[in-house]
């Protein structure tokens, strides 16, 4: 059922690839309560995904742009703001690749040119964003920021990698633009650290299914779905989170605060 907590709401949203992504779940979420967007990926995500689809079910535009790009950001935005009719309310950065992880390099003898690229991709990506939404003045007043994050920034996750540098950095300049964002506009910035979730992106890491089971075991509630992720996202774009900044929110169903639970014991035994 929708309560429209989203009416009159503008944004933009990085990452839809396909149906199994957060960031398709988040779109659709915004759609149903009233919020409009455009849709933005790299040119070669969008080859490879459905967007089209997305974007004619939400009523939303697509625009292509590298988001390590500041030229191609400040282009997305100024097309952005003058799509929507207006400045910004919400922004969902939800991009994330590893080159070493995607051909299985050894976190031991990782290619640095790829661990640059990592960073550039996953976290970096994050502070240009927000450094052209600033420039080009396009966030209104109390409007929200999101990145998606892993609690692998915090723990050692093995076949995870330089991704875990990589959402370490990005929790770090969610903190520190969400500072300054604050200061200048009343934007709040913030990440979620979601727990392992099927999506085209998470398969593609060795070892996920005992990544996913464990993480089951051990949440007492479970492993939040990306539904619930997107219905996470939709009361942080919300007004009645207003008050909430530089926070690194953990969405996993408890996993990070447990021990050990009986689910897992048994597994174990």
């Amino acid at each position: 059922m929708s309560n429209q907590l989203l009416k009159g709401k503008r944004g933009i949203i990085f990452g839809a690839l396909d149906e199994n992504s957060i960031a398709w779940k988040v779109a659709q979420k915004v759609h149903e309560e009233g919020g409009i967007f455009t849709l933005t990926n790299a040119p070669i995500a969008l080859r490879m995904g459905e967007i089209n689809k997305l974007a004619e079910a939400t009523g939303s535009k697509v625009l292509p742009a590298d988001a390590t790009s500041l030229e191609e950001l400040q282009k997305l935005f100024e097309e952005s703001t003058q799509i929507l009719g207006g400045k910004l309310d919400f922004i969902l950065h939800s991009i994330g690749m590893s080159p070493n992880v995607r051909k299985s390099k050894s976190y031991g003898d990782l290619n640095y040119d790829f661990y640059l690229k990592t960073l550039d991709i996953s976290a970096l990506s994050f502070h240009k964003i927000m450094h052209i939404a600033e420039k080009t003045d396009s966030m209104n007043e109390w409007g929200s920021i999101l990145a998606l994050s892993y609690i692998a920034a915090q723990r050692t996750f093995s076949h995870y990698s330089d991704m875990a540098e990589a959402k370490a950095a990005l929790e770090s300049i969610a903190r520190s633009y969400g500072a300054r964002f604050a200061h200048l506009k009343k934007v709040r910035v913030n990440t979620i650290s979601q727990s392992p979730t099927r999506t085209t992106a998470g398969k593609g890491i060795a070892g996920f299914d005992a990544f996913y089971d464990f993480a089951d075991k051990l949440s007492p509630l479970g492993n939040a779905s990306a539904d619930d992720c997107a219905n996470y996202c939709i009361a942080m774009f919300s007004d009645f989170t207003r008050m909430v900044t530089m926070q690194n929110l953990m969405h996993d169903g408890g996993f990070s605060h447990s021990g050990i639970t009986d689910a897992l014991i048994e597994k174990m035994n």
